[in-house]
Parts: structure tokens; C-alpha cells; sequence
């Protein structure tokens, strides 16, 4: 029986094993998170490129349609809902969306950036205007 004792089999992992496998995964994803994160702002980014794009597009319909942009009063709306002036509007947007970071967009007639046109922007992640975040169509 001695030398059944002596020749056991050794089950599980010790503990400085377990803490060794930890270190490792923590390594792992100290690498791995940071791409993750920095790809899905960067796709925040483009969703709010294609947003003021849209906002474009239905601005510039609404302005040969009724001779005028929507005022900054109106705003975006105006796209979804017929402005009291707009003689021959058409529903040029469904719904104004918020941004990606959940802001509403930002829409100035007459432009302060775009003097002979209008501003559209998105805050960006700090919901602050005029910081580097911002997503703008000037």
C-alpha cells in the first residue's frame, strides 16, 4: 500500500497556476479591449457622417421645394413636420434621430461655420459643442 501512497496522481491546479492563467487572460484582454472600444466609436462616428449626410440630402430637397431652409426654430423637424411657411413641402425624413451618443443633432440656419448654408453637428461623445469630438458638415 506504501507505494500506491507514494505515486498518487496529483488532480486540480495548484494555485499559483490559476493565478498564472489569470495574469495571462488579463494581458490578453488589456491588448484586446482598447481595439474593441476604439472601433466601436469609430462606427459611432461614421453612423453620425451618414446621419448629417441624410440631413443634407432632405435639406436640399426641402430648399428647392420651398425656396428656403428650414429656420433654426424649426430646426430638423421641419423634415418630419410641415412648417406653417412651406408651401410645397413633402415629408422629406420618417423621424429625426438623436446622434449615436443619444444627443439630438445640432442644426443652425443661417450657419455660423456654413454662412451661406446651414450647420448641422453632433456633439460628439462629451455632448459639448466645439470640442474635438464633435461630428460636423463643415
Amino acid at each position: 500500500m506504501s507505494k500506491y501512497h507514494s505515486s498518487r496522481v496529483r488532480r486540480g491546479f495548484t494555485l499559483i497556476e490559476l493565478l498564472l492563467v489569470m495574469v495571462i487572460l488579463a494581458v490578453l484582454a488589456a491588448i484586446v479591449v482598447p481595439k474593441f472600444t476604439a472601433r466601436s466609436e469609430q462606427a459611432r462616428q461614421t453612423a453620425a457622417k451618414q446621419d448629417i449626410s441624410s440631413f443634407e440630402t432632405a435639406l436640399d430637397a426641402f430648399e428647392v421645394d420651398n425656396g428656403h431652409y428650414p429656420s433654426s426654430d424649426e430646426g430638423l423637424n421641419a423634415l418630419v413636420t410641415q412648417p406653417s411657411d412651406a408651401t410645397n413641402w413633402h415629408q422629406y425624413l420618417k423621424k429625426v434621430p438623436n446622434d449615436p451618443w443619444n444627443h439630438p443633432y445640432v442644426y443652425r440656419y443661417p450657419g455660423q461655420h456654413n454662412t451661406s448654408g446651414y450647420d448641422v453637428l453632433s456633439a460628439g461623445t462629451d455632448g459639448q459643442e466645439g470640442t474635438a469630438d464633435d461630428v460636423t458638415n463643415w
